[in-house]
Order: structure tokens, then sequence, then C-alpha cells
């Protein structure tokens, strides 16, 4: 096995001490056991509970029973001739603010040559304390190619049958790709739980599985970012207008979604406009059209108040994004976590300088779709040409837009557009949101509501909606002249969606 190989050459340079970071410790175990077989190693492994076993065959030796205090065994390994290979299971809070155990593996680590002792230190988590960092390698278990996860996915599929007298799994290529595609990134171990709940549900592995794995695969993670997995996508068809924006997703989504030319893969755009004007929604339905998990990146709980810990959540998040990959990173009002003209300067700017390197380095197919307000607050780094693929404005909707607006939200709530004079109303709702002409039509009904009688509430009515469309002061009256700034700006400098 290739981390096989990979362990041995880091032995093979003698370093004496290695740090495997793995929530999977059955199968570093198995890993290291095979290794030590190969290179003729006596092998042990070591857990508080228990105390120091031989490996592979939880058979204490003479003193095991001593050895559950980190202290004594680091001492016994210290004193032991070997060669010997030590896996030391969450051994991470045995180091802090500890320093006899550091220096105890320090020890081991110089004495190397006389002894021959290696230890693993095998964890979740491992901050390797400074002391030890030249002494130490650090090492990660690869994760499943495409080509395990389909054995994976066929050998929980047969076990799924011999439970099942025999019946099949149902599923199709596509759907078996996508799933396939979605477990990119995640451990054997996870693989398995996640392969399982798609298949031994209902025996059979549908598109309706992959948001729920997807979701799954956020959960084990267990990241200390700051992101949120969005459970509720959309389609395109739940959009009104943003034709362009549409076009220009359909022409690019294999190129992501396939992989096709790396260098050319498209790496994501910038929503601009008004608020209420469907941005948010477009972002949802870009993740629901290429059918790929969407993670929203929060600003308001990025910050700390420490220094440095604001772009820890920043790479921490970043980090677990390419892990989804591949998915859409939704970075909602991304103008309100990279100004840089307010009080935190010094923050903005060091987050601002994180993404934008890690926007140059990434490599997985992460789409980002970045919206935004305000571009006056916005750093010129972030919006030239290279960073994203194209700035898009969502203007307020034109007559006809307004007219599918209203048409897909008076079906949202079961009411027949065929009923409503859909032309009229959007004639009433000009320079409406989108937000403002779906919260004129929840009015409508508050108002037709309070008719009902028996308990029974009477259905909204043309008169109903035109009623709450003249009570709304929208926003473009209300903030008229930021937002005609704002339209002045984006006339000559973006792509209408």
């Amino acid at each position: 096995m290739a981390d096989t190989k990979d362990l041995a050459t880091i032995l093979n340079a003698r370093i004496p001490l290695v740090a495997i970071e793995s929530a999977d410790e059955r199968r570093v175990l198995a890993l290291l056991l095979r290794l030590a077989m190969d290179r003729q190693l006596s092998f042990y492994e070591w857990r508080v509970t228990r105390g120091l076993e031989l490996g592979g065959f939880g058979a204490r030796p003479e003193r095991g029973g001593e050895l559950t205090d980190p202290e004594a065994l680091l001492a016994h390994i210290a004193s032991t001739p070997g060669p010997a290979l030590y896996a030391l299971c969450d051994f991470h809070p045995y180091l802090r603010d500890e320093p006899k155990n550091v220096r105890y593996l320090k020890d081991i680590a110089l004495d190397f040559d006389t002894l021959g002792n290696a230890v693993v230190l095998v964890s979740h988590t491992l901050d390797v304390p400074p002391e030890l960092g030249r002494m130490t390698a650090k090492f990660n278990l690869r994760l499943p190619s495409d080509e395990e996860l389909v054995g994976m996915v066929r050998t929980q599929a047969k076990a799924w049958a011999e439970q099942h007298e025999g019946q099949r799994v149902r599923t199709d290529q596509g759907t078996l790709d996508k799933l396939v595609a979605n477990l990119r990134g995640v451990s054997h171990a996870d693989a398995q739980v996640l392969i399982r709940h798609a298949i031994f549900d209902d025996g059979a592995i549908t598109d309706s599985d992959i948001p729920e794995v997807n979701r799954l695969k956020f959960e084990l993670m267990d990241s200390e970012g700051v992101l949120r997995f969005e459970y509720d996508t959309e389609s395109l068809a739940s959009v009104a207008g943003l034709d362009n924006l549409k076009s220009w997703l359909t022409l690019r989504q294999s190129a992501f979604l396939q992989g096709a030319g790396q260098a050319d893969r498209p790496r994501g755009v910038l929503l601009l406009g008004v608020q209420g004007g469907g941005k948010s929604l477009a972002a949802r339905a870009i993740a629901g059209f290429w059918g790929i998990p969407l993670l929203r990146l929060d600003f308001g709980t990025l910050y700390n108040k420490y220094f440095g810990e604001t772009e820890r959540n920043l790479r921490n998040s970043l980090r677990q994004a390419e892990l989804m990959a591949p998915c859409v990173l939704w970075m909602d009002e991304i103008e309100k976590g990279v100004a840089t003209g307010g009080s935190d300067n010094a923050t903005s700017k060091r987050v601002l300088s994180t993404l934008l390197t890690w926007m140059a380095e990434n490599r997985k197919p992460v789409f980002i779709v970045a919206t935004a307000n305000d571009i006056a607050e916005m750093p010129p780094e972030l919006v030239r040409k290279g960073r994203l693929d194209e700035i898009f404005f969502v203007d307020l909707p034109d007559a006809a837009t307004r007219e599918e607006i209203f048409r897909i939200h008076l079906g949202k709530r079961n009411l027949d557009p065929g009923s409503f004079d859909l032309p009229a109303l959007a004639a009433a709702a000009e320079g409406f949101t989108g937000a403002e002409i779906e919260e004129s039509i929840v009015s409508a009904r508050y108002l037709a509501s309070s008719r009902g009688t028996d308990g029974h509430a009477s259905p909204a009515t043309q008169a109903d909606v035109l009623a709450a469309v003249n009570r709304t002061y929208p926003m473009s009256v209300l903030r008229a002249e930021s937002i005609d700034a704002l339209r002045r700006w984006a006339r000559d400098r973006t792509v209408p969606a």
C-alpha cells in the first residue's frame, strides 16, 4: 500500500518521532502493525485505559499493567533497548504543560541511534511541542481514490444483498458517479459510514441520497471553522430572470464538475446588487443546479478578538471547503469581512491576504459565490479580473421578471397564478425587489385570513395583493440615492445578470 511505503520512507530516514492526525485509529494501527511485521520490529500500542500492549494481539507485556501512567510509559520506552515501534493513542493531552513528558520524548529521539525505538503519536488532533518539532515528521493517511470508493460501494451493496435474499441495490451510473464525487475528501472509515447510510436505508442509491450524504459528510469532519452547511438549495427554475447568469453557469457546468482542463476550471463569481434582489437565492440555485453541496461562510462569526484567531478561523473554513469539494462556497456580504477601512483595519487586511492567497493557490473544485451590496467597501484587489471569473450585477427586476416572481411565489403558496392579473401586479410593483414582492404576497394572505369564517381562511385575491403592494415603500424609494449610485457604477463595469 502507498501509505505503508510512505511511512517506511520516514522510518528509513531515521526520524524517531512521527505524528499522525487521523480519526481512523484502527486503520492507522493496522498500517503500523503491517509496517512493523515487514521490518521485523516489535510493535506496541498504548492507551491510557489499558496501558502498553503487544500490538495486534492485545496481550500485555510483563509490566503492561503498570504503564497506564504516561510518564511511567515514556520512562519505560526511554530505558528499554529496541528496536521497537510504539504507537501512543490520544497522547496529546499529556504534552500540554507537561515538560517532563516532552523531555522524555526528546531523550527517546536523541537516543534513537543506540536504542532504536521509534514513537508514533496517533490522535484526531496533534500540536507537536516546539522542542520536538525538528525531530518529528507529520504523516497524513492518503484518502481513498475513486476506484477504492467504487469498490467500497460494491462491498456494501453486496452486504445489503446478502441481508435481503439476493436483491440488488438499485442505482444508475450517473448517480453512482455523483456519490463517488461527493465522497472525495473523507477517510476510509467515514466513507464506509456514508455509503452504508445511502444504501441501507432503502436498498437504492438515488439523487435524493446525495444531499443527505453531503450533510453527514460535513458533520463527520468535526471542523473548527465557521462554515455552515446549507441543506436547502434551489433549482434554477425557482429563480426569475438572471438569464445571463443561467447561461454562463450552463456553459461551465461540465468543466467544473468533470475537471476538464484543470487550469481553466471555473473559480467563481461575484454577485453585486440591491438588497433583496435575489443574490442569495442565486447562490442556492447554483449549488442546486450543479448538484453539489452549498457551504456558507458567515463573516459575522469569523472575527475573533484574539490576535490571529480570525485568520485561523478562515483557514480552517477554507480547508473544510476543500475537503467538501466539489462544492459551492457562498461568501455572503463579503464586503463586511474584507473591508479595510474600519477600526479593525489590520485584521481585515490579514483576512483579505489569507483569502487572496487561498484563491490563488487552491486547486480543489470549490466554486466561490461572493455576494455584496456595496461595491464602495470592496477592496480593489478582490474585484479585479483574475480573482473571480465574472462580476454579475443583479439589478431591480424588470416588468417581465416581476411577473415571473409573482407567478413563482403565488404558486408556492397554493394560489393559482392564472386567477391573478400578473401584468397589473407587475406594473404596480415597479421598483420592487424579489424579496419585497414575496413579502407583499405574504401580507396579502394575512389580510385574507382575517376575513375567514368558522376557522377557514379566505384565499388571497388580486385586490389583497395590490393593497399590500400599495402599502409598501420599496428599497428603491427608501434608498434611492445609494441604489442609483450603485447602478451607475455597475453599468459599464459588470455583466447584467
